[in-house]
């Protein structure tokens, strides 16, 4: 039977009926830090012969905006540990106006500082910026590297630059939850917003997860004691729902895939380094877009992208109290 060719004028739908407008792009699966919640200290990498070329991420990233994704983000790993990340982000920032609405980033901050205006002339206005303590020992022992003053130089950059900055922070039981109203207040003077994230079960790690699970209703419940909390109707596309604490002037969204399920809004797909297209952060099942593009070009690319729309899940099973991690690959492979 014949296979039907893509209708490369209809928004990218997946069998629920949601339309895809947002991808997620790794750029590399390497880090400069070892977060405890993300990373073993001894991690194996892609081999470099392994991963997607920096114009073949281009060329399907293209595709995507083609059919109708209108959000980029580029991501890792760190992503600004890989050579030639700017030339990137400046080939996909063309489409800005042209059916890219926005391009962002996510990054540690680390080496943020010699490339905020790199991102920004590439036309990227606004990042995410990985930071889950302002004490410095602390951070060193989240991280395993010794380098808030090197993420804190990056944050200002990036601000001089005229870039917006909103922290992520991961919010970990016993470690760093008396930091949570201290960070939000730093973000209040700083002028940054603040988004909290839950730790998510992606690959193994030197620690036990559940150990460290902090659950974000428990951490609203205690934010609302001491601040009025007013939901907002701000959206940047991702999984985030905002709050603006009223007394602080600063807004707050929390990320909460384990206590708040939130796949019933899901509009993300995200491209890894080697060229696999995962459809849900949460399950194994994906598309490979490189060995679709090395073999049959754009019109293999176009098939296979059609192939993952029917394929993604309705949700994610995350489980932080499971012996092992949900899906066995880190988040640096899929992309943070």
């Amino acid at each position: 039977m014949a296979t039907l060719a893509p209708d490369l004028t209809a928004p990218l739908t997946d069998s629920f009926g949601r339309q895809i407008r947002y991808l997620r792009v790794s750029v590399t699966d390497r880090c400069d830090f070892r977060c405890r919640y993300c990373m073993a200290e001894a991690m194996t990498f892609l081999p470099r012969a392994e991963i997607l070329a920096l114009e073949e991420i281009a060329i399907i990233v293209d595709r995507f905006i083609a059919r109708g994704v209108t959000k980029v983000r580029l991501t890792g790993g760190e992503p600004l540990v890989r050579r030639g990340v700017g030339e990137l982000a400046a080939r996909i920032g063309r489409h800005l106006g042209r059916g890219l609405e926005e391009l962002t980033l996510t990054t540690n901050g680390s080496r943020l500082a010699e490339q905020a205006e790199a991102m920004v002339d590439a036309g990227i206005r606004r990042i995410n910026v990985s930071l889950d303590s302002l004490d410095r020992d602390r951070f060193a022992y989240i991280t395993r590297r010794d380098r808030l003053n090197d993420v804190l130089a990056g944050i200002a950059a990036a601000r001089a630059a005229g870039l917006a900055v909103k922290i992520n922070m991961v919010a970990l039981k016993g470690l760093n939850e008396d930091e949570i109203e201290p960070m939000l207040r730093w973000c209040a003077a700083e002028g940054h917003d603040l988004s909290l994230i839950e730790t998510m079960p992606l690959g193994r790690i030197d620690e036990d997860r559940s150990d460290r699970f902090l659950p974000l209703t428990l951490v609203r419940k205690r934010l609302d004691e001491r601040f009025t909390l007013t939901p907002s109707s701000y959206s940047t596309g991702g999984p985030a729902r905002y709050w603006t604490v009223e007394e602080l002037g600063v807004r707050l969204g929390l990320i909460s895939p384990l206590t708040e399920n939130f796949c019933a809004g899901c509009n993300r797909v995200r491209l890894t380094v080697e060229g696999r297209l995962f459809m849900c952060l949460g399950q194994e099942d994906q598309v490979d877009l490189k060995a679709a593009y090395r073999t049959g070009g754009i019109a293999a690319v176009d098939r296979a992208i059609d192939d993952a729309m029917r394929r993604k899940p309705l949700r994610h099973d995350f489980r932080i109290a499971a012996a092992r991690p949900a899906v066995a690959r880190h988040m640096s492979v899929t992309g943070g």
